[in-house]
């Protein structure tokens, strides 16, 4: 029998590649990732064509105390919106990963959102 965690991380990486599969960033439309951890989110957006990063934040750079993770995530999203902004990216492909669409992820998406990017 398998171990359990291995398990697991084996059907986390194919939730992952089933997501990336129909997906490709490029310079103008960079795909934009999320890592989401117990206690940190982060992400980046990547240009897949010359496969390097265009843009990346996370919640250790907000000196945001006493707000709960979702909250955080949504404040994490307004400020990689003003950097897209700055970078004059006005749309992208968000990519999930293998998380599902709720919680810290929607959070997040909606800060992007309200910066006004478009996806």
């Amino acid at each position: 029998m398998k171990d359990k965690n291995k398990q697991k991380r084996q059907l986390t990486i194919r939730r992952q590649r089933r997501t990336r599969a129909k997906i490709e960033g490029t310079a103008v439309k960079p795909r934009v990732s999320v890592f989401r951890s117990l206690a940190h989110i982060s992400v980046q957006a990547i240009d897949d064509v010359k496969a390097v990063t265009l843009v990346a934040s996370n919640d250790k750079e907000l000196k945001a105390t006493k707000k709960n993770k979702t909250e955080i995530a949504a404040l994490v999203g307004e400020a990689f919106g003003k950097k897209l902004a700055d970078k004059k990216i006005v749309s992208i492909i968000f990519d999930k990963g293998a998380y599902k669409y709720h919680g810290r992820i929607k959070a997040l998406a909606d800060g992007i959102r309200k910066q006004g990017i478009k996806f």
